[in-house]
């Protein structure tokens, strides 16, 4: 498998580390409010990556963080609950937006029970631990009453700070900055750990003989979150452009320090999902969560399939209309997924396992059955595409490509294995399940039924027994060879 890895610009094999086993960490949310479509698209392509990693027979270790303490959250809990302690605040703001957001994961066809998922509130000793040996070391100082990483004394101990991207004179300065709401233009020295405030929920810290009680800095809850579960160096590291800068450099400094060089050996980031052209921001009215998707009546997996539609290095464009294409797309694909119940028998069945080895039995196969073969090649090139950096447009124009072949030919035998298999690839690989349960036998009567009327052209009664099947969700479409129902 091949993958961009941020630090080089390149796409290059990905070799894990230990040989069937991938370890990722990917930067969750901070469970403050719904997230909003943007993040979404993020996890679903970290979720995409895992699981084209499992389809290829790696065991994967996914873990992802919620960010439970920061100054947003602090002053929305602060807001939302004012009759409460500022830990029960936090707690209780960030415990139901936590769940929220596991909701919509689920919803959108991510895998959770396949992930773990670490707050950032119970790993506050590795916080502790981590800032000490960074003091104890001399990269970390004291000053306004928390601790910040010092960004000279890495760069003086050989390390680079850069590592993701160019950094130069411009855009480095030589100040402090504690918020979590970052300058993403310039370098900072950047705050570790925060003295108490008035009205802050607080942890016990002392360091070098000092009372620091307060709380952790954004950038250390993540190398923290990922180490302890992951070890270090881990696989790969993934997240949404915008983090690049300073949150992931941030984390690679903090976790080196004094140590390897390594922190991850990939990073994989995806770009923004821009809204009619444009970054979604609530003053320009352009902000939508799932729950917008779902008011207006569209699947969130239908959401998922428009997110797929872009490769997860180039911007994609979230409209109505790129929505409501994709519910077609998704729709369309439905209908064609139930005719594996409704194989046509040809002779001359020629399968998966059977194919000709050399090019003179492909010619005769391609002259005779040029269907097999071409179906063959689609299901080669949707594995093929995924393999290449995650290449989604091109899987799903292989998707596209046997949805075509099933509605022209019908489901025939030499179709059908070939059909199943994609099927189970899309389910496994992408996170889009079109395996749905078989009609009744009532439903099948009806259908018997209503072939025979045609054969006898018995029109009226054909016509009266497609009305009651469609009365019971099931359309009726006519093929060359047969009847073929749908679900409506």
């Amino acid at each position: 498998m091949k993958l961009h890895n941020t630090p080089t610009r390149k796409i290059e094999d990905f070799v894990p580390i230990d040989k069937n086993k991938v370890r990722i960490y990917s930067c969750g949310p901070t469970v403050y409010n719904h997230a909003h479509i943007g993040n979404l698209s993020s996890y679903i392509y970290a979720d995409l990556l895992r699981r084209v990693l499992a389809a290829g027979d790696l065991t994967v270790q996914h873990v992802m963080n919620f960010t439970d303490v920061e100054d947003k959250i602090i002053r929305t809990s602060q807001e939302r609950y004012p009759d409460m302690s500022p830990e029960e605040a936090l707690h209780k703001l960030t415990r139901e937006y936590g769940q929220l957001f596991l909701d919509d994961m689920e919803a959108i066809g991510n895998d959770t029970a396949a992930m773990k998922f670490v707050w950032a509130t119970e790993t506050i000793e590795g916080m502790r631990a981590l800032i000490t040996d960074l003091y104890n070391d001399g990269f970390a100082y004291i000053a306004d009453g928390g601790v910040y990483f010092s960004i000279e004394k890495y760069k003086a101990s050989g390390k680079k700070y850069g590592q993701l991207l160019e950094l130069n004179s411009e855009n480095t300065s030589s100040a402090r900055i504690d918020n979590d709401e970052y300058d993403k233009e310039s370098v900072h020295d950047f705050a570790l750990w925060k003295g108490m405030r008035p009205g802050e929920p607080a942890w016990e810290f002392a360091l070098d003989g000092q009372d620091l009680t307060g709380r952790p800095g954004w950038h250390i809850e993540c190398s923290v979150m990922s180490v302890n579960n992951l070890g270090q160096p881990f696989d790969i590291h993934t997240g949404g452009v915008d983090l690049i800068f300073p949150h992931h450099e941030n984390e690679i400094a903090q976790s080196t320090a004094g140590k390897g060089d390594i922190y991850a050996t990939y990073f994989v980031h995806n770009e923004h999902l821009l809204v009619d052209g444009k970054k979604m921001s609530k003053s320009l009215g352009n902000f939508f969560t799932l729950q917008d998707i779902r008011e207006r009546g569209y699947d969130p997996l239908a959401f998922r399939l428009m997110v797929l539609q872009s490769h997860y290095r180039k911007q994609s464009n979230f409209t109505w209309e790129n929505l409501e294409a994709a519910q077609n797309r998704l729709q369309n694909w439905r209908q064609n997924s139930d005719m594996r119940w409704q194989v046509i028998q040809l002779p001359d069945f020629i399968g998966l396992d059977n194919l000709p080895e050399t090019p003179e039995a492909f010619e005769e196969l391609e002259k005779n059955h040029p269907y097999t073969l071409k179906s063959t090649k689609l299901v080669d090139q949707f594995t093929s595409a995924l393999e290449n950096d995650l290449d989604t447009p091109a899987a799903l124009a292989a998707i596209d490509g046997l949805m075509g072949l099933v509605e022209k030919e019908g489901m025939t035998s030499f179709l059908h294995l070939h059909f199943t298999k994609l099927l189970q690839l899309m389910n496994q690989a992408l996170g889009i399940d079109l395996f749905s349960e078989d009609i009744s036998d009532e439903q099948k009567s009806l259908l018997a039924d209503r072939a025979q009327a045609r054969t006898d052209k018995d029109w009226a009664q054909s016509d009266k027994l497609r009305d009651q099947l469609k009365e019971q969700g099931i359309g009726v479409r006519d093929s060359a060879h047969t009847q073929i129902w749908f679900r409506a």
